[in-house]
């Protein structure tokens, strides 16, 4: 391992900052033994903010019709071989009355740009959970809005959003998504949802189509900048009927090695260990948690729709119940020394920053 990498993240530890420049060096200095040391100076920045305690999100996804067409994305508008299909109010309930059982406290509502959750459908919904399950709360995932619409969500009840921000030079952004669709409006969205007040996730791939180290160390530096309250990182995994199908897969090492650097940079960061990261690696959800993750989400999605639901090939957990999607996970965390932990799993704000 170099010393210039040993180095950097040194620095980044004491200073939680790098420039451009410098992250880019702890970029293409990526080995396993830089892998390995920055991993241990994440866990121990994790531990002094959330010790042991690994938070658990209710995954449900609530429709796989969307009106983009990332050219990514398996539920692209154009795929005509996708199986579409949609959610109703009172099935979303049921899959919150589900998940409260089995101890969830946070519900995620995920879905593609799908233009029949109206701000009207949606607040309904969004009250209506809140209401039944007053001590949970709600994150969304339902793509780029307008400010009006962020705030009636966010007024209705809605708490944290989630919006992968998927690469942070433009020029790389133009070439993942079609024509109609602009890196100038995904920023703009960011930031109504900063401004509003949700907390605020954003994220990236790792390992996208026409990704260099320059990009993922942009990616870095707009984390850092950013500072959102959650960040969601996952490699690339290719799906057949788009047009990235002949593009490799990221690297689960990788992806690893960057959730440490955004630990290192952020010590009280929501940090998912993804499902995409076990789809390439059979353990890679335990090595993000051994890399700094502290959150993972159970699918909660009802069973019959979770197979339709592919936004990559092969994804994990298509057909388990949710009952023992948990009992699952709950193995998988405490096999490797953390502890799930039954509640809402804010952001804790803390001057730890040393």
């Amino acid at each position: 391992m170099s010393a210039d990498v040993i180095a950097l993240i040194d620095r980044l530890a004491k200073t939680r900052s790098l420039t451009l420049e410098e992250w880019t060096a702890a970029v293409s200095g990526f080995s396993p033994a830089a892998a390995e040391y920055a991993a241990q100076i994440a866990l121990s920045e994790r531990r002094k903010v959330y010790g042991n305690d690994v938070y658990i999100r209710g995954l449900i996804e609530i429709s796989n019709i969307c009106k983009n067409d990332c050219l990514y994305c398996g539920i692209r508008h154009s795929n005509r071989k996708c199986e579409r299909y949609r959610l109703q109010k009172a099935e979303i309930l049921a899959c919150c009355k589900e998940g409260y059982a089995l101890g969830f406290r946070t519900f995620v509502l995920q879905g593609g740009e799908d233009p029949y959750y109206t701000d009207d459908v949606l607040c309904d919904i969004i009250s209506e959970i809140k209401a039944t399950f007053s001590d949970c709360a709600v994150t969304l995932g339902m793509g780029e809005r307008s400010f009006e619409s962020y705030k009636r969500l966010f007024d209705a009840g809605a708490d944290r959003y989630l919006l992968r921000h998927e690469t942070a030079d433009e020029a790389h952004y133009r070439k993942l998504h079609p024509a109609d669709m602009s890196f100038k409006a995904r920023m703009e969205c960011l930031d109504f949802l900063r401004d509003i007040g949700y907390q605020v996730g954003c994220g990236m791939m790792v390992g996208s189509p026409y990704q260099t180290e320059k990009h993922l160390a942009r990616d870095l530096k707009f984390i850092e900048t950013f500072s959102p309250d959650m960040c969601g990182i996952g490699p690339f995994i290719p799906h057949a009927d788009t047009p990235f199908r002949d593009f490799p897969a990221g690297s689960a090492a990788l992806t690893c090695y960057l959730l440490s650097l955004i630990r290192i940079q952020k010590p009280n960061i929501l940090l998912p260990s993804t499902t995409a990261l076990g789809t390439v690696d059979p353990n890679g959800r335990e090595k993000g948690l051994l890399a700094g993750a502290n959150v993972v989400m159970p699918n909660l999605s009802p069973a019959g729709v979770r197979g339709k639901y592919l936004l990559y090939d092969n994804k994990i957990c298509t057909g388990d119940e949710a009952a023992e999607c948990v009992r699952c996970m709950a193995r998988r965390v405490e096999n490797v020394g953390f502890q799930i932990v039954q509640n809402r799993g804010d952001i804790k704000n803390t001057k730890e920053q040393n």
